[in-house]
């Protein structure tokens, strides 16, 4: 066991998939210490997920972090890179300063701050709910061009009575009514007219209350400290054939790129 306070530690392993995977994940759990590490499964604590993960159309590779009670995924999905059937080496570095940079293949594929991009805890931010959109805030980009007018000769009548039609001998008004030419589709219908459209100039963009300061908000220190014991592979796949490979964590550079 060991703790991640106040070190850079380096996760690094290595995954290929046999055959193209069409739903599933090739991601490590990194874990507390556990007394008996076999009673480890999904629904089991874990600090840190990290690796790929795809199902149909959704794809990306997860950085989960574990905040003592939830699992905070990122705000948006980190790009997704195993979409193949080679090894593919990923590298996530947790730093003292509350940053991880995630590399694929030495690839950089993100580089920031947990706090900003990972709902770890309160923002220091919030909209003020006492804020409400003016009543002349215009928030339609475009709008009809005033001065366009509908041609004269505009035909909106989609159906007109056939001239060429005659009312049928044995037509008997008494029995059958006043007798009116069939519609058929009018050659001259041009449809709904619509004034064409333009910017508005009174266009102000989209609303948005103004912020103010968060009164439940606290400042988080040292996000990237856990205490570290085991590694798991949860491994839930609906295609056979992954291998995992090289695992490492550790805070010396170096061995990792040995």
């Amino acid at each position: 066991p060991f703790s991640s306070e106040d070190k850079e530690v380096i996760f690094q392993y290595q995954v290929k998939y046999e055959e193209n995977m069409d739903c599933g994940g090739g991601y490590l759990k990194f874990a507390p210490k556990m007394d008996n590490i076999s009673d480890f499964n999904s629904e089991s604590t874990y600090n840190i997920m990290f690796g790929p993960d795809k199902c149909g159309f959704n794809r990306r590779t997860h950085l989960i972090f574990n905040n003592g009670k939830d699992n905070i995924l990122k705000t948006d999905d980190l790009p997704y890179k195993q979409d193949d059937t080679v090894s593919h080496v990923y590298r996530l570095t947790l730093r003292p300063n509350d940053t991880v940079k995630v590399e694929v293949d030495g690839e950089e594929i993100f580089d920031g701050s947990i706090e900003e991009n990972w709902k770890y805890g309160e923002p220091a931010e919030i909209d003020d709910p006492e804020d409400s959109k003016p009543e002349d805030w215009v928030d339609s980009p475009m709008m009809d061009d005033p001065e366009d007018k509908k041609p004269e000769d505009w035909v909106e009548e989609a159906k007109i009575p056939d001239e060429k039609a005659t009312q049928p001998e044995d037509w008997d008004e008494e029995e059958d009514g006043e007798w009116e030419r069939p519609m058929i589709d009018n050659p001259d219908y041009k449809g709904p007219w619509m004034a064409k459209r333009i910017a508005n100039p009174d266009y102000k963009g989209e609303w948005k209350p103004k912020k103010i300061a968060n009164p439940d908000y606290v400042p988080l220190e040292k996000i990237h400290k856990y205490d570290f014991g085991a590694v798991f592979l949860d491994v839930w796949q609906v295609n056979s054939g992954a291998i995992f490979d090289n695992i490492i964590v550790t805070d010396d550079v170096k061995e990792a790129d040995a």
